[in-house]
């Protein structure tokens, strides 16, 4: 019995640890450290993420468009120009980053869950549900982009119906 609670204690533990891994470092981001960290691609790409964290959507959009001007396979470059554009509003230049993010990486975890969001945003609940779908499939215990996607369908099927 003890050993039954002490493993049901570790377990859990490290589910905890795992989900708030994915939690802290998933946010919009798909790559791992070592492929985020090409020194000259890294100023651009933190420069357009630290614009992103203060709303700045225009100084993302400029720093983001230089980093795929150098790396065209950057899937989190294109995400974030996908997100960029979309907290403007301006859906369709969003629809096409996030399709170049999941061009170059299909399983993208942040350009699934954000391009689910644009499609609820535009009403477009079905589109929504298969990105959801993907995510259900990628996140094989489950991760922050999941959830807050799950979460945002979920309201959407609230006020709509």
């Amino acid at each position: 019995m003890k050993f039954r609670r002490f493993f049901l204690l570790m377990y859990t533990i490290a589910a905890t640890q795992m989900l708030m891994t994915q939690i802290v470092f998933g946010m919009g981001s798909d790559s791992s450290s070592s492929e985020a960290t090409k020194p000259v691609l890294n100023v651009d790409f933190e420069a357009g993420k630290k614009a992103i964290d203060q709303n700045d959507w225009a100084g993302a959009i400029s720093s983001f468009n230089k980093v795929i001007a150098l790396d065209s396979k950057n899937a989190d470059a294109f995400n974030y120009l996908g997100y960029a554009n979309r907290q403007l509003g301006h859906y369709e230049k969003a629809f096409d980053y996030y399709h170049s993010a999941l061009r170059l990486k299909p399983n993208h975890k942040g350009a699934n869950e954000y391009i689910g969001e644009a499609y609820l945003k535009q009403g477009d609940l079905a589109s929504a549900e298969k990105h959801l779908a993907k995510l259900d499939d990628i996140c094989t215990f489950g991760c922050a982009e999941y959830s807050l996607l799950k979460r945002a369908v979920a309201e959407y099927k609230q006020k709509n119906g």
